[in-house]
């Protein structure tokens, strides 16, 4: 080393517990260790003058709160005193990749909040020391919640390589936090810490000649023991050691600033850990997906129904919300937990989706009932409500009761509009379903209305035009799709427009073995082919003038599998619905489509974000969708496939195959090294039916231009229709409430302020190109113009007083 005074080193000793409230236990087990690891550090907090303690995670501390008043109150005394120190600011330490960007505002705005109104204080460090890696874009959200630093452990140096422990991590907006990456562990033994010590100075090199040093009993809770903190007193006074000192992690890093060392940077996802996860349970993760999905719609329509109608906003959000972070925990939603856990997460998000379906009825109802709508025999209104900052044609599905040969469909402006009827939900007679193409408003809605026939006798029913659809083809003006009778796979994506094949080999659904345990530890492939699925149906099961549908049932082993195609008249894309029973062990399963592009580029969402990445064949985490672009073998001509979805997070591209993994059966809770028993018996993951919904889009030019972005939200935050009645009102047929001038620039929410009645809309760049624009809200007589920088998120407070002025807030609200 360069000098030969060790304590010329420093060692900061963190004293913590990391606690996970749900593993190979439930939150009830996790509830009662929160209180006894609490009550272990306010003990050794009177034993020792100098004993600092840190902790995270404000679900727990509300739990303390609520269970044990006193205790709490000795932890608020703490805090004030400085030796309680709180850290990471957010509702639990999630897993870092799969909740929305929107979560992850959520995690900040309800855990900062907590910790300021309960303890006087925010957290200043970001704190997720157990995650599996950890998505580009959280430098932003960190700084824009108060957080200046941050401290993870995974990716471990063998699953990633950086420049330094110390670094400042950057995100594509340009925020930079201070990121530390622990050495070895977050916690330690109860006992000595002599060999923890010492392998951590195995780390010291100049000019980095202080480390922050984690220790006390963990994963269960526990923290620091009188063993442990009487040890390091001890090697304090020894020369041999470094200088040892109790501390917390923000006097660590500032510390750190204050010296100027020469700090990398580093721009770029921190992955991979335990690659198994972004598919593991598609159970939690579709839940997941739901309830964020439908929260934000809620909070939407009960944002405008409030301003426009005077419809109280409901209350009961805050609870929906934290029942969805809680599960963003990274033991529950990375699927890692045990069987039971999976129900009491399954019953939270339960709570969470039904109080959002009741407020976003009240909202759109209120809404509804004060549309203008003429009294007219017959007639039957519906209303139909778009949740996103941009208009366009959806396809709207509804059941409807009372449909004739002789009906009729017609738009609020008196056009006759195509419709089709296909299977209803009920098996009964008089219950339809109806679908047509709706081209709706910005965040409005529009009313269309079903007549038993045509307005005037003199008007004939409207005969539209269908696609060309056969039980192994389907081929619309613009594309066209064949199947295999045999097998099932899809053999052709073809662009009638550009004249090219976009499939180099058949897309078809593929088995992968997979004997990983449920983490997928040390594994980063899934390769090994097995099998595929081979049909036992290809037919047409729906034909119109809107769409047509071809079934492929196929089966593999014990499970089966179907995909309903449906490809539309007027739509640029593929719909797939898919509903897989599954039945095997030790398995993954993967739909495979292999796309005949060259120079080709791999884009995937993250949250509030995107990262390109390579295709080597790892398993990746992804958001809503995942992008193959390239140039076409014939004529140089730019274009992608995009694959969006609306259950699944996990992806892969090797050799050109663009893959959805749809699912992975692995045995409950089961970790490395520990070997199952060739002869136990177990509970093996993702047994039995799942359904969910993928989107196959084939555009020109780069995603960025394309409106992947928009058509992703369009699958997962579908409009949602109500069947109305006539009556006076004083809202018209067809109305907006907001809308943004430029196409990369999406607003993501609008809600109430946590703290008035006012307006929180919150914003982001989608493409990474600075952008000036406009976000118009016409029913408050409101415009706001802000200029975004790449890949920026923005929040504006919208006062209620139209006196006052818009401004702009932190993710906070402050």
């Amino acid at each position: 080393m360069a000098t030969k005074n060790m304590k010329d080193y420093k060692f900061w000793m963190i004293g913590n517990a990391h606690l996970d409230p749900v593993w190979l236990w439930q939150w009830q087990e996790g509830f009662q260790e929160a209180k006894a690891t609490a009550r272990s550090a306010l003990d050794r907090m009177k034993e020792y003058d100098d004993f600092v303690f840190t902790n995270s995670s404000a679900a727990m501390y509300e739990w303390i709160e609520r269970n044990d008043p006193g205790m709490f109150e000795e932890i608020k005394q703490r805090v004030a005193e400085g030796r309680w120190h709180i850290v990471g600011g957010w509702w639990i330490q999630p897993d870092c990749n799969i909740p929305s960007g929107e979560s992850f505002v959520r995690q900040g705005l309800y855990g900062q909040r907590y910790f300021m109104e309960k303890l006087g204080v925010t957290a200043k460090v970001g704190y997720n020391v157990d995650s599996f890696g950890h998505f580009g874009m959280m430098p932003q959200i960190l700084k824009k919640q108060g957080m200046d630093y941050y401290i993870m452990m995974r990716p471990m140096p063998n699953e990633k390589g950086l420049p330094n422990r110390l670094f400042y991590w950057e995100s594509d907006d340009g925020s930079q936090v201070l990121t530390y990456r622990l050495p070895f562990e977050y916690c330690s033994w109860g006992k000595d810490l002599e060999k923890h010590i010492r392998r951590c100075m195995t780390e010291l090199k100049d000019p980095f000649n202080e480390l922050a040093v984690f220790y006390g009993v963990g994963n269960h809770g526990g923290g620091p023991t009188k063993e442990n903190i009487d040890s390091l007193k001890r090697m304090n006074a020894d020369p041999e050691f470094p200088t040892i000192v109790l501390a917390n992690p923000t006097e660590y890093f500032e510390e750190m600033e204050r010296r100027g060392l020469p700090i990398p940077v580093v721009h770029d996802d921190l992955q991979h850990h335990a690659s198994g996860c972004y598919a593991a349970h598609s159970g939690i993760k579709q839940w997941n997906r739901q309830a964020e999905n439908k929260l934000m719609a809620a909070e939407t329509w009960s944002a405008i129904a409030k301003a426009t109608t005077g419809q109280p906003y409901p209350a009961d959000y805050h609870r929906a919300w934290k029942n969805v972070l809680f599960n963003q925990f990274h033991d529950i939603l990375a699927g890692t937990s045990i069987e039971p856990a999976y129900e009491d997460a399954r019953n939270a998000h339960g709570e969470a989706m039904s109080i959002a379906e009741r407020g976003l009825n009240y909202a759109i109802q209120s809404l509804s009932w004060n549309i203008d709508i003429e009294q007219e025999e017959g007639m039957k209104p519906l209303v139909v409500f778009n949740p996103h900052s941009w208009g366009g044609p959806m396809n709207i599905e509804h059941e409807v009761g009372g449909m004739k040969e002789t009906s009729v469909l017609y738009d609020d402006a008196g056009k006759q509009i195509p419709f089709q009827l296909v299977q209803s939900q009920a098996t009964a007679g008089g219950r339809f379903r109806i679908s047509f193409i709706a081209d709706l408003p910005p965040m409005g809605y529009r009313v269309f209305k079903v007549y038993p026939q045509p307005r005037s006798a003199t008007e004939p029913k409207l005969v539209a035009p269908t696609i060309k659809a056969s039980d192994t083809s389907l081929e619309n003006d613009r594309i066209r799709v064949d199947f295999d009778p045999k097998t099932g796979h899809m053999t052709s994506l073809f662009d009638k427009k550009v004249n090219s094949e976009l499939l180099r080999k058949p897309g078809r659904p593929v088995v992968m073995e997979d004997k990983s345990d449920t983490w997928s530890h040390n594994v980063f492939h899934f390769q090994n082919e097995i099998g595929d699925f081979q049909a036992r149906s290809v037919r047409r099961v729906e034909h119109g003038p809107i769409k047509s549908v071809v079934r492929v049932t196929s089966e593999y082993g014990n499970s089966k599998l179907v995909q309903d195609f449906a490809m539309y008249k007027d739509l640029d894309y593929i719909d797939v619905k898919v509903t897989v029973d599954w039945r095997e062990e030790f398995k993954m399963l993967k739909l495979v489509y292999p796309i005949n592009l060259h120079f080709t580029k791999q884009t995937y969402e993250i949250p509030y974000g995107f990262k390109e990445r390579e295709h080597n064949g790892e398993e990746e985490p992804g958001q809503n969708w995942v992008d193959f672009s390239g140039i076409l073998p014939n004529g140089g001509t730019a274009y992608g496939v995009t694959l969006m979805n609306d259950a699944k997070y996990s992806y892969s591209i090797m050799n050109k195959e663009l893959a959805i993994t749809v699912l992975r059966s692995p045995i409950y809770a089961h970790h490395d090294p520990l070997v199952p028993d060739p002869n136990g018996h177990y509970t093996f993951i993702d047994q039995g039916i799942q359904t969910f919904n993928y989107r196959i889009y084939a555009h020109e030019g780069s995603w960025e231009t394309a409106g992947v972005v928009q058509k992703a939200w369009e699958l997962n935050r579908k409009p949602t229709t109500i069947i109305e009645t006539y009556h006076q009102g004083k809202l018209p047929q067809r109305n907006s409430f907001l809308s943004v001038d430029d196409d990369n620039v999406i607003v993501s929410v609008l809600k109430k302020h946590e703290d008035s009645d006012d307006l929180i809309v919150r914003a982001y760049e989608t493409t990474k190109c600075a952008t000036k624009t406009a976000i118009r809200l016409p029913h408050l007589d409101r415009v706001i113009e802000a200029s975004f920088g790449p890949c920026e998120i923005k929040t504006f407070r919208v006062p209620s007083d139209a006196s006052k002025p818009v401004v702009e807030v932190d993710l906070i609200e402050w």
